[in-house]
């Protein structure tokens, strides 16, 4: 009878290590996810920040602004502009 107490006490000790482990194991790992979820939500907005100021960098007026002052470039007349039709085939 002690002989199976002892093999159970054993057993029931294994078990409770085992326990311990594995939550510990389940906090580490949480608590990992939570620091990957906040650096994910800084790049969205830094993301965000980003399209923000490519859009702005990008818009007609800011680049014809630049195209006329800075590189001094022109319009031409309407006389001077040519339409070209491609063919379906190459598209």
């Amino acid at each position: 009878m002690t002989r199976l107490n002892f093999i159970l006490f054993f057993t029931l000790i294994a078990v409770c290590l085992g326990v311990i482990t594995s939550q510990h194991k389940a906090r580490k790992l949480y608590f990992e996810l939570e620091q990957q979820e906040e650096l994910s939500k800084k790049f969205e907005t830094e993301y965000e920040q980003l399209q923000l100021e490519q859009s702005t960098w990008a818009m007609h007026s800011r680049v014809e602004e630049l195209a006329t002052k800075k590189l001094q470039m022109q319009v031409p007349d309407a006389k001077r502009i040519q339409v070209i039709l491609l063919d379906e085939r190459v598209r």
